[in-house]
């Protein structure tokens, strides 16, 4: 088991599996690095080295109380990736693993990150503003903190059952494994970084760090994504990047990477080949 420690005493779990190019992959919210397991079997095969942590008050890194915010969660990367030396990375984010992935790249990623891969990313910024009159009403993460303070279980549980995965529309087939283990995922976490990690992933603006990125970005978003709506992520974070490629799946969820990994990974890997 992997874990290293933070400038301020934060323990973060990671994965260090395999030789060669290094991919880094960032898991959404309020998953851990298991969330990959699709994806990092899938590339180790292949011959790379796959790379996947915890983020902190989430899986089996620390359940501190503070610092459940982008910056933080940058720089706990930038540690697991000092710490390892990765050079020549390729940084693979979802949802809110996005978020962080793009951040690190724009931030800290200088000389070690080559390329970036944003997957029903929650970028340039999920909530409404008057700059961004398309985002979601704030009361719509409002309702997130409510149900979580209430009752935490059972909200992941009709999060899992329900959006995330598509398992609400019509002719849906649910797979129990995959609600249970997206549940299991988030009651290791702690209640505390989830409820703030709501506020970090829906009210971050990301546009600067999309503006800053200059490694080449691949942006995937399924279009039936009812977690982070495409028209107001993928298809403006696409026209920020400088070196942005836009891949839209018909009819695909949130969790696409989960219930059709055996069409992102081709993708995924193409990319990283070209």
């Amino acid at each position: 088991m992997g874990v290293i420690t933070t400038r301020d005493g934060v323990d973060i779990f990671y994965k260090d599996w395999g030789s060669g190019r290094p991919i880094v992959f960032h898991h959404g919210w309020p998953l851990s690095s298991d969330d990959w397991d699709a994806q990092m079997l899938y590339f180790l095969d292949k011959g790379y080295r796959v790379v996947a942590h915890d983020r902190r008050g989430h899986g089996r890194s620390s359940q501190v109380w503070n610092g459940h915010d982008m910056d933080h969660y940058a720089a706990d990367v930038a540690a697991v990736v000092e710490h390892l030396d990765l050079r020549d990375a390729i940084h693979v984010g979802h949802s809110t693993g996005g978020g962080e992935a793009a951040r690190y790249v724009a931030r800290h990623g200088q000389g070690r990150a080559a390329k970036l891969v944003l997957i029903g990313a929650v970028p340039p910024i999920m909530v409404k503003t008057e700059a961004n009159p398309g985002g979601l009403p704030i009361e719509v993460f409002d309702g997130f903190r409510q149900q979580l303070a209430a009752n935490r279980a059972q909200f992941y549980l009709d999060v899992a059952g329900g959006p995330f995965y598509g398992y609400n529309r019509p002719g849906a087939a649910p797979s129990q494994g995959i609600v249970e283990n997206w549940w299991r995922q988030g009651m290791m976490g702690g209640a505390k970084a989830h409820y703030d990690g709501i506020k970090a992933f829906s009210e971050t603006d990301f546009t600067e760090d999309l503006k800053a990125i200059e490694v080449p970005t691949l942006v995937m978003h399924g279009d039936d994504d009812q977690i982070v709506p495409i028209a107001d992520s993928a298809l403006l974070s696409a026209k920020l990047l400088k070196n942005g490629t836009l891949k839209v799946y018909e009819k695909l969820p949130h969790g696409m990477c989960t219930t059709h990994a055996d069409i992102i990974n081709p993708d995924l890997l193409a990319f990283i080949q070209g």
